[in-house]
């Protein structure tokens, strides 16, 4: 049984964020990481958020199985949402975080001026289209509704999947920054656009859903069976890792969590739990 503290968000607010941190109890002291990354107190618990699964698991596996042997005590909070996990990084409310992909934190550090960096890439959740109503992607016709995560690279990412299977047609060059108003030919399908963790829940709702891996995982969906199409593994950007605010990264139990993320420990527990629903990405994420 998990023991962690789920957080839900309620708004991407200042009041939110301190209402939240105040509710999961969280002492994290933004000084137990300093800047210069050297002088960080290493008996102090690293305090690291999470999305519940997979990362919160992984992070779950490194805690329970490996983190004593390198003197490290790790602490998960996990969150159900993709904002508050970022502003608490910011503020020092925790000591880092892992549950996002480079191009979601690119943009989200240029549209709300916060300085979170990634440390290691550990995962990849393939993206996949799922459905109740059918069960081929042929079955797929017009007048039919697919619902996808609204947040602006998850909605890019999904728009892709889609034009990569032939469900729609996008004006060349958009690439991940895709939006609905990029779809040149519609191929008479509806979208509804939805907050990522709430996909799922809609999935009875609409024809088809594109659903985020971990969000599908919760929702006891099997991506590497259940889904229609799933991205390919080969080549694919959006790798999750361990992320830290600028100037934490030489935090020495920083160092040791990253270290055990990319062991083979980590590998064989990803590669047995998850069979192909979640494939180990390891090594130092692109600049």
């Amino acid at each position: 049984m998990r023991k962690n503290t789920k957080l839900t968000a309620l708004a991407a607010t200042a009041t939110a964020l301190t209402l939240g941190l105040t509710a999961c109890g969280s002492s994290s002291d933004p000084s137990s990481a300093k800047a210069d990354g050297g002088t960080a107190d290493e008996s102090k618990p690293l305090v690291i958020a999470a999305s519940p699964s997979p990362h919160a698991d992984i992070l779950d596996f490194v805690k329970d199985k490996l983190a004593a042997k390198e003197g490290l005590t790790l602490e998960v909070k996990e969150f159900t949402d993709y904002v508050l996990p970022n502003t608490a990084t910011e503020q020092g409310q925790v000591d880092g975080n892992y549950f996002q992909h480079k191009p979601y934190l690119d943009d989200f550090n240029k549209k709300n001026g916060t300085h979170v960096v990634p440390v290691v890439n550990v995962h990849l959740e393939p993206l996949g289209l799922y459905s109740k109503k059918v069960k081929a992607l042929s079955d797929i016709k017009a007048g039919q509704t697919i619902a996808v995560p609204n947040d602006t690279t998850n909605e890019g990412r999904a728009l892709q999947l889609l034009a990569a299977n032939n469900l729609i047609t996008l004006k060349e060059g958009v690439g991940t920054s895709a939006k609905l108003s990029d779809i040149t030919d519609k191929k008479g399908l509806e979208f509804k656009e939805l907050e990522a963790a709430t996909v799922p829940r809609a999935l009875g709702d609409v024809d088809a859903a594109v659903i985020n891996g971990n969000y599908a995982l919760e929702a006891d969906l099997a991506p590497a069976k259940d889904a229609l199409v799933l991205e390919k593994a080969e080549g694919n950007p959006y790798a999750n890792f361990l992320a830290v605010k600028d100037g934490n990264q030489g935090d020495p139990r920083i160092q040791k969590l990253a270290k055990l993320l990319n062991s083979d420990d980590v590998k064989k527990f990803i590669e047995e739990k998850y069979q192909g629903s979640v494939v180990p990405a390891f090594g130092t994420p692109a600049s």
